[in-house]
């Protein structure tokens, strides 16, 4: 008697390659968004403007995640992940360019306005990039995973301080007027563009697995969760928003003004300041990569609890000392911002199935706290001085403890 072949068991999906692709686009808008900020202290001089003031190129940039998060998911689920990531690094490239007229014209309204461009296509970058890295693979490794893919975030971001500090903040005695110090902002944005139109047609041509996990193709009956239930009634993914919102904040004004208060506590050696802004960042990336391998032991939310009590303490001494030591406080601040962002996001997203990708859009929408943070810490900054002003990312990082501790506990599941 014949005996049928037996049908070889299915395969599981290699997402290598692809995590590898999409980890180095996170290096990628690390540096831009930290590049980004460093240029405060350039726009400062530039300009004559206060602290807060020149904080607003920070405002500029994250005011797009107010306003793209959303369309941005919206734009996900209408083509894909894939052509998402092309369409926003065609995008960046136009933002960067925009640098040039702006400092031709020497126009601080038009250095913003490049900003906010340049951010527009990061905004939908990161709103596809987060989501797909958490949904290659099982779900409940997505905190390690998104955690590892961060640390290349980070690492592309301690490289900005350095095309900064050498390139952009220049010695004053090199340049004679307005004009010139302006231009120095040119190439490297120029250099940035041309790199973002190569990256973006590679990716065009790439082989990346289509993820349909966070679209609901089946049709669902009356009465079930997912034609009833809008997103926003999903706690943990609110609160992950805020939470995200506070990280950011904290992020982007200790880098925005570290530069700054490296200056106030009496650090004006410029090699000696590029390292210290690039040791902050290089911090925030070993602990994600010392984060991914803690999780197989301690969960995530209680890791961020944690940090984010270490941080608190951090700033606490930060306030109540000065010279060197203050300094170095702000700095080991990295380490303790190292897992905040993507274990917000993982959690926030969790459980979530088809309602995925618009959880994505509205936990991205909280990136808008570095718009928001920045320009308070530096009001704060040049009313009280940058020790008082620590209070203000004090409050964030106790807000990112509580959502660890309990915040991102989901209080339902999506089931179609």
């Amino acid at each position: 008697m014949a005996t049928r072949p037996t049908q070889p068991a299915p395969q599981a999906p290699n997402y290598l390659v692809p995590f590898i692709t999409v980890t180095a686009l996170f290096g990628i808008f690390g540096f831009l968004t930290n590049m980004n900020s460093n240029l405060s202290p350039k726009l400062q001089d530039l300009f004559h403007l206060n602290h807060a003031w020149s904080n607003l190129v920070a405002t500029s940039w994250f005011l797009a995640y107010l306003i793209f998060s959303v369309p941005s998911a919206k734009l996900i689920e209408a083509v894909g992940y894939k052509r998402t990531m092309v369409i926003s690094l065609f995008v960046m490239m136009i933002g960067a360019l925009l640098f040039v007229p702006a400092a031709n014209m020497i126009s601080f309204p038009l250095f913003l306005a490049a900003s906010f461009v340049l951010a527009t296509g990061v905004t939908a970058l990161q709103t596809s990039a987060n989501p797909y890295v958490s949904i290659l693979g099982p779900e409940h490794t997505a905190p390690a995973r998104l955690t590892l893919a961060q640390a290349f975030n980070s690492l592309g971001a301690a490289l900005a301080p350095l095309v900064v500090v050498h390139f952009i903040l220049s010695n004053p005695a090199k340049v004679s007027s307005a004009a010139s110090t302006a231009h120095t902002v040119e190439g490297p944005y120029v250099v940035i563009a041309a790199a973002l139109l190569l990256l973006g047609v590679s990716v065009m041509f790439m082989h990346l697995p289509a993820i349909t996990a966070t679209r609901e193709f089946r049709p669902a009956k009356e009465g079930k969760p997912i034609t009833e239930r809008n997103i926003w009634t999903y706690s943990h993914t609110v609160l992950g928003m805020v939470g995200i919102f506070f990280y950011v904040g904290i992020e982007i004004a200790l880098a925005a003004n570290a530069i700054k208060f490296f200056n106030a506590q009496g650090i004006f050696n410029g090699d000696t300041i590029a390292f210290m802004a690039l040791l902050y960042y290089l911090l925030i990336g070993a602990g994600r990569f010392i984060g991914t391998i803690l999780m197989k032991w301690v969960k995530a939310q209680t890791l961020l609890g944690i940090l984010g009590f270490c941080g608190v303490a951090l700033l606490l001494v930060a306030m109540t000392s000065r010279g060197m030591a203050a300094a170095w406080m702000l700095v080991l601040c990295g380490l303790a911002n190292s897992i905040m962002y993507p274990t917000i996001f993982a959690l926030g997203i969790a459980e979530l199935g088809p309602l995925t990708s618009a959880g994505s859009g509205v936990i991205t929408i909280g990136n808008v706290g570095g718009a928001v943070i920045p320009l308070l810490f530096g009001a704060a900054a040049d009313r009280f001085g940058f020790q008082y002003a620590f209070i203000v990312i004090i409050l964030c990082y106790l807000y990112v403890s509580y959502y660890g501790l309990s915040g991102c506990k989901p209080r339902r599941r999506v089931t179609a």
